[in-house]
């Protein structure tokens, strides 16, 4: 289906070790770039004393907004193999992280790459998978005497309510899967009492 993505239910860890560098991932579930910044901030202060603290997100059910951070590894030999183990299992809403303690041996580039791929793998590896519903909102103001026709449809259809209000003129705000979002508004703009309807962000 095109309206359900791929994402992790809880954050989960993984390990590594290459000639005494030591490489900790830890996999989250994220929404914002702003959650993105703030836990990879906490790991920075967490592992204030290591070598470097690389990571990659992937965000949105288009899966259009990522980005991969090498932070001092030379370029693409961090970042871009953790962000490949996120695209390899087609997932999203997704942040790993992956801190490296510096061992004292070089290990080259393609040894940065095994390494940084190998821990961000072994993270996503024991995090739980889950299919999630891409859903668009709808927000209907509808008369009191409209709410017998209003709850049939919402019976019907079993959309997600996210907010309510029950008053003279009353309001509801509707989230469900983006197939049946058309289906939905055309019920509700059906009902003859419906005073308006606005799709939302």
């Amino acid at each position: 289906m095109g309206d359900t993505f791929l994402t992790i239910k809880q954050a989960s860890e993984g390990f590594y070790s290459e000639k005494r560098s030591k490489f900790l991932a830890f996999a989250h579930h994220v929404e914002s770039v702003d959650e993105v910044k703030e836990i990879v901030g906490s790991y920075r202060k967490k592992f204030y004393d290591a070598r470097h603290v690389c990571y990659a997100y992937m965000l949105g059910a288009e899966r259009l907004l990522f980005r991969a951070n090498d932070d001092g590894e030379p370029s693409s030999t961090a970042g871009k193999p953790i962000l490949g183990q996120i695209n390899s299992r087609e997932l999203t809403d997704v942040l790993v992280v992956v801190v490296r303690y510096y061992g004292g041996v070089n290990l080259g580039t393609s040894g940065l790459i095994v390494a940084y791929r190998t821990a961000a793998s072994e993270a996503l590896d024991t995090a739980t998978v889950e299919t999630r519903l891409v859903e668009e909102r709808i927000t209907i103001a509808f008369s009191y005497a409209a709410m017998n026709d209003v709850m049939r449809v919402v019976k019907d259809l079993l959309p997600r309510v996210v907010a309510q209000q029950f008053d003279n003129t009353c309001s509801m705000t509707l989230s469900i899967r983006q197939s049946m979002a058309a289906e939905l508004s055309r019920r509700l703009t059906g009902i003859a009492s419906i005073a308006d309807e606005l799709p939302t962000d």
